[in-house]
């Protein structure tokens, strides 16, 4: 049986009842799952439970819709401590500090002086209100599919002569509420473009970015699941009656905490209010995960197949409206820099979503990426400016499917997800305030100065590519290239299509990204020799709630030292492993807390000689018997070879193509490519 805890003040109290398990009906209640190894992590994910983005080492955060869910985690031998433990109560606190706030809030300190949390018509009413504000600057951006109940998917474009012909610039992309729940990542977005716009030509750092880049921000990707969210979340509502005797619900949670999009029955539209009246808790097993939709490895580890589970991951690759239209938007401009925000978690989290020792569908290890080094270097910048956590997806969870890793993957344009605020999908209003502009330590810097530490990498030409050239005034150039884009079991067809008008000087320069994918760039992945150079193996019992020491010495130079943990029962054992250092203290140098039915696994590259200690916690098993493993390894790094693939350059007038050239760039450079035959044959068409 799991020990549970329930949250009071804020704090956790062990061993308290949860109020769910005394109460006639469940209450949806938000859990931590105890998840010691990515073993455990994987098991917790083959349950279909509702996972939020808020994990750790040692740990998932689930929202519990129902008692089988908790009778699930239970089966499987699962620990867990319930944090909120009845999300209905909590929604209505929630929107009762919201309402004090706004009261006593005549303007707050966000770019747009926002109070509240914005409903779907806010949003577009504001997206307007910025367009008419600042003509010649914000533009309205409508993407080409409309969602599955009918609606249009609205941002905005912000630049310097925005209205002006494609020039070349670099394009800067924010996503917000790709997930209906997390109201915060839109407010980010939406916060960011106000920024941007209300600031230029007074701030000179904002008027200089502006002027070297285009800005998308499109807020509400998911239109339909936010609008279910937003608007059931808004009538939960609890009073006391009887001189605060009794609580009186006067709304369910309905969609408050939906997760997906309205897709009820694959490859067919909903009924009029079907969504909206889906009769799954929560809205919780109705539609599509789209940031498990996305083509890129789509159908891997991490991503359900089934579609009641909450990572569903749709009939095909790119099969919904809102994946399509970000897919689109994104293969037709040369988008060198991304952000979609999520909330909770306080991560900052860059490619890939699968361990790089995990074995892709070409059958070998996926290593890192290609730029992994720039990338952590920006990550853990953004990271410094808001006190998040800089790392991998995978270190979260592995999830396949996602919009950064197709987006990278296939165009080489750094993308990175924010998990924004540490506790809850749509926290009191305030702390969005915080997180944006930053609050104690971080006061003036947050999410904010974050987003502009990207942004300025999206206009660096050191981080992407540059291609310059003479070509005639007027002539359309277009960078092109079809290719296929790999899922976990074939692939799926994708076509990068950019344009550019070139001016009457007759020259251009354009910034683009690289010409080679990173999927199919080499990589470099690490091969651990078959015998290790020393090995030392532990067995023990550890009881519940308990932990259990061995030392290990690393007494010789080794490549990678490897601590492994094994039981026989599919539940939850963790591993910390930590360095004693010269003054007697211990140093944690890496843990492993995976999901349910994980086994858990330390791997250390160039282990300081010395002693190390090896932890065991049983987190949640029911059976403590355990063997622990140490090795000591030599490894050598092979390299993958990869391909080299060009842009094709046209030069077209009237739709008609005059020149075609090959194009190959890459990450940092610039090349010149004059289209003298397009300049030739210009006059005579």
């Amino acid at each position: 049986m799991a020990v549970t805890a329930v949250v009071i003040g804020g704090a956790v109290a062990p061993g308290a009842p949860a109020p769910a398990a005394a109460a006639d009906a469940f209450r949806p209640q938000l859990v931590t799952v105890s998840t010691p190894t990515r073993a455990d992590k994987d098991r917790l994910v083959a349950l279909g439970l509702d996972l939020t983005e808020h994990a750790g080492h040692d740990y998932v955060e689930v929202v519990l819709h129902r008692a089988a869910d908790q009778l699930a985690l239970t089966g499987a031998g699962f620990d867990w401590q319930v944090r909120i433990p009845d999300l209905v109560e909590r929604e209505s606190e929630v929107n009762a500090a919201n309402r004090a706030y706004a009261a006593a809030t005549a303007t707050s300190p966000l770019p747009s002086g926002r109070t509240t949390y914005r409903g779907l018509g806010a949003y577009e009413a504001d997206m307007d209100r910025l367009v008419e504000e600042h003509p010649g600057l914000v533009r309205k951006v409508t993407l080409p599919h409309r969602s599955l109940e009918g609606k249009a998917v609205h941002g905005v474009e912000i630049a310097h002569d925005v209205d002006a012909p494609e020039d070349g610039r670099p394009v800067f992309l924010m996503l917000g509420l790709h997930h209906a729940r997390e109201w915060p990542s839109g407010e980010h977005a939406v916060e960011f473009a106000f920024d941007l716009a209300r600031h230029h030509g007074t701030d000179e750092r904002i008027t200089a970015l502006l002027k070297k880049a285009r800005v998308i921000v499109v807020p509400v990707v998911n239109v339909d699941g936010f609008e279910k969210s937003f608007n059931d979340g808004q009538l939960i509502d609890l009073r006391s009656v009887d001189e605060g005797g009794t609580g009186s619900i006067l709304a369910t949670p309905g969609n408050a905490y939906k997760r997906k999009n309205c897709r009820t029955v694959d490859g067919t539209a909903p009924l009029a209010d079907e969504c909206a009246l889906a009769s799954s808790p929560g809205g919780f097993g109705a539609g599509v995960d789209l940031n498990r939709n996305y083509g890129g490895f789509w159908g891997g580890p991490g991503a359900a197949a089934e579609p009641v589970q909450a990572t569903y991951r749709g009939a095909g690759p790119f099969s919904e409206p809102e994946t399509q239209n970000i897919r689109e938007l994104i293969s037709g401009r040369q988008v060198t820099g991304l952000i979609t925000n999520h909330t909770f978690s306080n991560l900052v989290l860059r490619p890939n979503g699968v361990a790089p020792d995990t074995t892709g569908p070409d059958g070998l290890p996926l290593g890192d990426p290609p730029d992994e080094a720039a990338m952590k270097e920006l990550g853990d910048r953004m990271a410094e400016q808001n006190g998040y956590t800089s790392q991998h997806s995978w270190q979260l969870y592995d999830t396949t499917g996602s919009t950064e890793d197709w987006s990278y993957n296939a165009t080489g344009g750094y993308g990175y997800t924010f998990e924004i605020g540490p506790d809850e999908f749509h926290p009191p209003f305030p702390e969005v305030v915080d997180e944006y502009l930053g609050a104690g330590a971080y006061a003036g810097k947050g999410n904010r100065e974050a987003f502009l530490l990207a942004l300025e990498n999206a206009v660096d030409p050191s981080a992407h590519s540059v291609v310059t050239g003479k070509a005639p005034a007027g002539a359309t150039l277009r960078l092109k290239k079809t290719f296929a884009t790999p899922t976990w079991s074939g692939s799926v067809t994708d076509t990068l299509d950019t344009t550019l008008k070139v001016g009457a000087s007759g020259t251009y320069t354009w910034h683009v990204n690289p010409s080679t994918r990173p999927v199919v760039k080499a990589r470099q992945i690490r091969v651990i020799g078959s015998e290790p150079l020393k090995r030392q193996t532990y067995t023990g019992t550890t009881a519940p709630a308990q932990r259990t020491e061995h030392t290990f010495t690393v007494d010789r130079d080794a490549d990678l030292m490897e601590v492994r943990l094994d039981w026989p029962t599919p539940d939850d054992l963790d591993l910390y492993v930590l360095r004693r250092e010269a003054d007697g203290t211990l140093t944690e140098v890496g843990r492993s807390t995976g999901s349910v039915g994980e086994k858990e696994r330390v791997l250390l590259d160039a282990p300081a000689r010395g002693e190390y200690v090896l932890r065991v916690e049983n987190w949640a098993s029911v059976t403590p018997g355990w063997e622990l493993t140490a090795s000591l390894y030599d490894a050598t790094t092979e390299e993958v070879s990869g391909l080299v693939e060009n842009w094709t350059l046209s030069c077209e007038k009237d739709g008609k193509v005059l020149q075609q050239v090959p194009v190959v760039v890459d990450r940092g450079q610039r090349v010149k490519a004059d289209l003298k035959t397009c300049a030739q044959k210009w006059g005579k068409e």
